[in-house]
Formats: structure tokens, C-alpha cells, sequence
């Protein structure tokens, strides 16, 4: 079988020291927040917007949309770690994920959404603008 080492290990080495150092300094900072990773494609006539949120359910995502501003959440219940002590290691983490962008050039009553093998995709139609004019220089009188 393979060889299990608990998370909590006596075995302590220095490296063993700035890890825990590192992981105590910085857990308080951010401690229900991550990073919401997205791509954005120009499909020419709209916009395609990919995120990344593995392990959710459709129900635990919410899409808002407020003052030109588009907003993606997904909370992922907490757990009470403390009547489960049994862990040998826990890396998987609870809490909640935001993310905010600007659709003020886009047709925001025509918005689709999408939630399929852990990636949200949003359709997000251009507003009907005028073509930008090749540049020119201006001739000063």
C-alpha cells in the first residue's frame, strides 16, 4: 500500500518551518476568496466568456447583472472541520469566488449562460456599433 504521512507530521525538518510560517502568514489575508479564472474570446458579433469553477453545482453559481457591470459568484458551503478530524491532508478549499467586468458595449437583455463540465460560458452579444474609421493624420491650418 502506498505510505500515507498525516498532515500534521512530528517529523520536522527547516523547509517544514517556512511552510507552516508561510501558510499561517497568508491564510488570514484572503481567507473565502480565490481567483476566478476566465478567458475571453472576440467571436466578432459577441463575446465568449469562459470561467473555470471545477466542483461546483449549477446552484451554487449566481450570475448578476448591475449598472453595466456583469458579476459572477460561486460559494461553496462550509464544512465544520472540527468534528471531522480524520484528515491525513486537506488542500481542497471552501469558501466563495467573485469576479466583476465591464459590459457596458454589449447587449446585456441578450446574455446566455452555460454551465458544463465545471466551466461557465457566457454568451454576451456586441452592441451594434459604428465602424472605427483607418486612421488618418489631420492636417493643421
Amino acid at each position: 500500500m502506498f505510505d500515507l504521512v498525516p498532515f500534521r507530521s512530528d517529523h520536522r525538518s527547516i523547509w517544514n518551518y517556512f511552510d507552516e510560517m508561510e501558510r499561517n502568514f497568508f491564510q488570514n489575508f484572503f481567507p473565502t476568496t480565490g481567483i476566478l479564472r476566465t478567458d475571453i474570446l472576440d467571436e466578432g458579433d459577441h463575446y465568449l466568456l469562459s470561467a473555470e469553477l471545477p466542483g461546483f453545482s449549477k446552484e451554487d453559481i449566481r450570475v448578476d447583472l448591475a449598472d453595466g457591470m456583469l458579476t459572477i459568484r460561486a460559494q461553496r458551503a462550509e464544512e465544520n472541520e472540527e468534528s471531522r478530524g480524520n484528515y491525513l491532508r486537506r488542500e481542497r478549499r471552501v469558501g466563495s469566488y467573485v469576479r466583476s467586468f465591464d459590459v457596458s458595449d454589449v447587449k446585456t437583455d441578450e446574455i446566455t449562460a452555460q454551465y458544463r463540465d465545471g466551466v461557465l460560458t457566457l454568451k454576451l452579444p456586441k452592441l451594434d456599433t459604428q465602424p472605427i474609421p483607418p486612421a488618418r493624420q489631420i492636417e493643421i491650418q
